[in-house]
């Protein structure tokens, strides 16, 4: 290679030669207005070709300087990855050992290096929020944050550690961060969903779920919107808004699901309230008719005994067992109303007519209860001794039909699942087995 400039440096010098032989003439060159100078062609030409070069030089000069000092930082920044992510990795590998201490001085030595690595500030926030430590773990994430504002892993740190502060407005904040970049991040829209169930913002919830619905399309998530259209009208009659909870909610859900046994109680529960009982109690016989749902017959029980006719009661239950004459359960519960109304013979003979008497260990409570009041104590002492609860003894539990939770009390949503229309009566303790399992 030296050898080629050599010859090209000898070739060029050649050629000047040549050319100054040819060219013997003088150039008159102003420095200045008073000042001129008179040189050979050629002397100018080589001044040029000189200067070019030497221009050449310098912009070279600098490029190269610049390649050195820029390999240079990418060589340190290299040495600081590869240090980083070592720190990282041994980090990751206390933590996986619960070795705590160590995770924690490892990231701190990643911050070090690198005072907003928004990986070694998370988990340092996690390893915070595990110690209990919410402030920490907040002060953590807002730095994490302020170095890359729309990082969604750490807008939901964030989410996370507001929940657990109990400031769920502020959670909502980030969430809407999230979903303001990207309106389909479905973990952003369930978390939302949670938060607003927590707050009871039904309305919000209604508006969410519709849009989680056109993304997914699934069954489960179309029922979630009928269960929360239930919840406002439920909050609505409770509030004393009945047109709002009627129209609005209690019949649009029934639109949406005719099976959906809270909305039909809502609905009753509006007409009590409009002191329109008569047509409540109507409503629910042609719910009861239509659907044979023991809870719509539970609750016209109750309130055809306010008013004062059990004697209708007592028809309807009669009807429906003409229409089921091997209904056990309408049996149980003609015997335990018979019960109520102190018709003790009553009582007695319809329990005698319910095939497999021990599938409801209720009935030894409500025989215990007729003989006791009979005076017949020792019959009473052995019905009573072969029933799990002396005090349930006209009080049945509701089970869930999804997860088998038991409640004392009816709701229209379980406690447990979160389901809505799914508790039932639990006449043969089907769930105390389920219950035991859960521990």
């Amino acid at each position: 290679m030296g050898k080629l400039i050599t010859l090209i440096f000898i070739l060029f010098l050649g050629v000047i030669a040549y050319f100054a032989v040819l060219n013997r003439e003088t150039v008159t060159v102003l420095v200045t207005n008073n000042l001129a100078y008179e040189i050979p062609k050629i002397a100018l030409v080589l001044i040029s070709a000189t200067a070019g070069a030497l221009l050449m030089l310098i912009v070279y000069t600098i490029r190269d300087t610049r390649r050195l000092i820029d390999n240079i930082q990418a060589q340190k920044r290299q040495k600081k990855q590869e240090k980083v992510q070592a720190l990282y990795s041994r980090a990751l590998g206390a933590i996986y050992a619960g070795k705590t201490e160590v995770a924690r001085d490892a990231l701190k030595d990643i911050l070090k290096e690198d005072p907003m690595n928004v990986q070694a500030l998370l988990r340092l926030g996690e390893l915070a929020l595990e110690a209990k430590d919410n402030k920490q773990a907040l002060d953590y994430f807002k730095r994490a944050l302020s170095s890359d504002p729309e990082n969604v892993e750490t807008l939901l740190c964030l989410v996370k550690v507001k929940e657990l502060m109990d400031e769920y407005e502020e959670a909502l904040t980030y969430i809407d961060e999230i979903l303001e970049n990207d309106p389909q991040n479905i973990t952003a829209l369930y978390k939302k969903r949670e938060i607003l169930e927590r707050l009871a913002r039904w309305d919000d919830l209604i508006y969410l779920q519709k849009g989680i619905i056109k993304q997914s399309g699934d069954e489960h998530e179309q029922q979630m919107l009928v269960g929360y259209k239930y919840e406002y009208g439920r909050e609505s009659l409770e509030a004393g808004e009945l047109e709002k909870a009627k129209k609005a909610f209690f019949r649009n859900v029934i639109k949406l699901d005719k099976d959906f046994i809270p909305a039909h109680l809502g609905l009753a529960e509006v007409m009590v309230q409009e002191e329109n009982t008569e047509e409540a109690i109507n409503y629910l016989e042609k719910t009861y008719q239509q659907y044979k749902s023991m809870i719509v017959l539970a609750r016209l029980e109750d309130l055809l005994l306010n008013i004062g006719e059990p004697s209708r009661l007592i028809r309807l239950y009669k009807n429906s067992l003409a229409e089921k004459p091997s209904d056990n359960v309408l049996k149980f519960f003609l015997a335990k109303l018979y019960y109520r109304l102190e018709m003790l013979d009553d009582a007695l003979e319809i329990i005698q007519g319910i095939e497999n008497p021990a599938a409801f260990p209720e009935i030894a409570k409500i025989k215990g209860g007729i003989y006791l009041k009979r005076g017949q104590t020792e019959k009473a002492a052995e019905e009573f001794g072969s029933a799990l609860n002396l005090k349930m003894t006209l009080r049945l539990p509701y089970c869930c039909l999804n997860c088998g939770h038991t409640s004392e009390q009816w709701a229209g949503r379980c406690s447990s699942c979160g389901r809505w229309n799914t508790y039932y009566f639990n006449i043969h303790e089907t769930c105390r087995v389920t219950d035991a399992e859960r521990g």
